[in-house]
């Protein structure tokens, strides 16, 4: 696999399950002989809502709500066929969403 990169893009709700996964990945990938970079922090989403407490009037009577998305990035350069094996068999947390892609 010369000259490939694998890029590893994770997000998930719960910052401590994204780098309990990213240090899963970084060590999976520098046991099978792979170099790492990363894990790069992106910004993190912050989704704000807003709801009215009261069912009729008194518009001062809100609760205010976020949801914060937290984002990674690795790039695993020059994989070997057991890192690409030993990724695919990786058990990640059920919070977190991964995407790979192969340049």
């Amino acid at each position: 696999m010369q000259n490939q990169k694998i890029r590893i893009r994770l997000k998930a709700f719960d910052h401590r399950l994204i780098d309990q996964s990213t240090a899963e990945i970084v060590e999976t990938a520098k046991r099978t002989g792979a170099q790492v970079r990363g894990p790069i922090p992106l910004p993190t989403n912050r989704e704000r809502f807003t709801i009215l407490i009261s069912p009729h009037v008194n518009k001062d009577a809100r609760d205010q709500y976020e949801i914060r998305t937290h984002k990674r990035v690795l790039d695993i350069v020059e994989p070997t066929e057991k890192t690409v094996d030993a990724l695919m068999k990786l058990d990640l947390a059920a919070g977190v969403d991964v995407q790979i892609k192969l340049n």
